[in-house]
């Protein structure tokens, strides 16, 4: 039976006594034993009562378990979705409803919280804990160590990941195997990782880069990887000079640049340092070039399409690029009033076509046909502009999205939140430099009567949403600016507070007169 996922990815690592993930506790884990669990993982999925097709959502930490889990659900033809840990259980009831998920995994210490979650939404609820306790993880210790692979073909969907929109309706993207395995080819042979390397794991797994991107590419090149809980810059730090290839976000760089520790006899064994999930400052590029003679490599991707371009492996990596559109991948930048390309040089929206982009959203065939074109080309909403060189350059974002330390922040969802609260107005959230996450979350709330209490509102967001999603700083003001048409000016706005983190968080509101 044909499982491309399965057949390309893991199928060739059956009863291998390679290594495959290297633990911060010095235990190392073999391709093989990672399948056979994966393997018994399929089991238990199937004996829950999920078929081909149905929806697997997981918010558990980061483990080889956990990966596990993404490994069973290729073998059963069952479609992953995962979800960030930080999702506050009024989030992941969405997530559940929305998708009808038939199972769902979290971490023993939520399950009291969750189940009442998982229950509304319809959907069967088991645990799985980092070190690899849980109800799950226990059905799975009677299993048997082989399952019979479901038939998939590359159309069939692998995945969904969530991704919201300025509406603040989180959205489904439906990504295939074959959008899966078109990015894992096209990366592995672009940055050329082979069975010779081990790739320093920092990141999450609930998102494109330390799951699809960091994973696939390991798996395919049959490499390994040194597979870390999180980021923790003393941990990178030690297991550093065992690795030859690093995948991270902006934050990562700048805090290892921090370390006293960090130069270049650390990083000798390294071929390559990869960043990506949010802009990196040029000052960093300088800065890490300085300290270790690496130019890191830049690149650029999104949910719905994984990775769109990379700046060489060989050739010049420039600052503040992310390079060229990758093979098999087209790219044009186009005027966002007509959709006709724009001059060369010219700033314009980012729109791409080719394998790696996904079949659309979840139950949503409104969005889907306004940001799909009939050509096949995926409207990305990002500004950019394309030079004489090729190389593409990213302005900023016609979506207002806000990367922070890598996570995603989408301005509407927090402004309804803040414009629902007591003595505020209306509200604006926008994106601001910010030398440790690359961009941070800036709350503009306009008083009503006595105005705000944003100690309260502060709290409120602390219950109810995701931690990364908070505003780093909260400003009262009497109005927003606006233009002739009555339309908030948040460009004028960014401009204005550019450098609101350049010297340091602010612990009060200020309020302006």
């Amino acid at each position: 039976m044909a499982n491309p996922l399965f057949d390309k990815l893991f199928a060739p690592h059956i009863g291998s006594a390679a290594p495959f993930l290297f633990l911060p506790n010095g235990k190392r884990i073999s391709y093989g034993d990672f399948l056979t669990k994966a393997a018994q993982f399929a089991n238990v999925i199937r004996a829950a009562g999920l078929e081909a097709g149905d929806r697997l959502a997981v918010q558990i930490e980061k483990s080889p378990e956990a990966l596990a889990v993404y490994a069973a659900c290729a073998i059963t033809g069952v479609i992953f979705l995962p979800l960030n840990t930080a999702y506050a259980p009024a989030e992941v009831s969405y997530f559940l409803s929305d998708s009808g998920a038939r199972l769902f995994l979290c971490d023993p210490e939520k399950y009291d919280a969750l189940t009442p979650t998982a229950q509304t939404s319809g959907a069967s609820i088991m645990t799985l804990g980092s070190i690899g306790d849980g109800s799950f993880a226990d059905a799975a210790k009677t299993m048997p160590a082989q399952f019979k692979v479901a038939q998939r073909s590359e159309d069939d969907l692998a995945a969904f990941l969530y991704t919201s929109g300025t509406t603040g309706r989180s959205k489904g993207a439906m990504l295939s195997q074959a959008n899966l395995l078109s990015n894992a080819n096209t990366l592995t042979q672009l940055w050329q990782f082979s069975e010779r390397d081990t790739l320093l794991h920092a990141l999450p797994i609930f998102h494109t880069h330390g799951l699809f991107v960091a994973t696939n590419v390991t798996l395919l090149a049959g490499g390994a990887m040194m597979f870390l809980p999180k980021f923790d810059v003393d941990q990178v730090i030690s297991d550093m000079t065992r690795c030859t290839a690093m995948m991270g976000v902006p934050t990562f760089y700048t805090r290892l640049l921090e370390h006293p520790e960090f130069d270049a006899d650390l990083t000798q064994h390294i071929r390559l340092f990869i960043s990506g999930s949010a802009p990196m400052l040029s000052e960093t590029h300088t800065l890490f070039e300085a300290r270790t003679g690496h130019k890191v490599l830049e690149r650029y991707g999104m949910t719905e399409t994984n990775m769109n371009t990379s700046n060489p492996y060989e050739g010049e990596r420039r600052a503040g690029s992310v390079g060229f559109p990758l093979p098999g991948v087209e790219l044009r930048i186009t005027d966002p009033d007509n959709g006709l390309p724009v001059p060369q040089g010219e700033i314009g929206v980012i729109e791409v076509r080719g394998a790696n982009v996904f079949k659309g959203y979840w139950n949503m065939p409104e969005k889907t046909a306004a940001e799909l074109r009939p050509d096949g080309f995926f409207i990305t909403g990002d500004l950019a502009q394309m030079d004489r060189d090729g190389y593409v350059t990213i302005v900023g974002r016609g979506k207002d999205l806000i990367i922070s330390g890598g996570f995603n922040i989408y301005p509407k969802e927090i402004e309804m939140i803040l414009d629902d609260q007591t003595g505020v107005l209306e509200s604006a959230v926008i994106s601001v430099p910010h030398i440790d996450m690359g961009e941070a979350a800036l709350a503009i709330l306009v008083r009503k009567g006595d105005g705000p209490d944003v100690e309260n509102i502060k709290s409120l967001m602390q219950r109810d949403v995701a931690r990364f999603k908070h505003p780093r700083d909260y400003i009262i003001v009497d109005e927003l600016p606006r233009n002739t048409m009555g339309k908030v000016q948040k460009n004028t706005m960014r401009d204005t507070y550019a450098d609101w983190f350049a010297s340091s968080v602010r612990t009060k509101p200020l309020i302006l007169k």
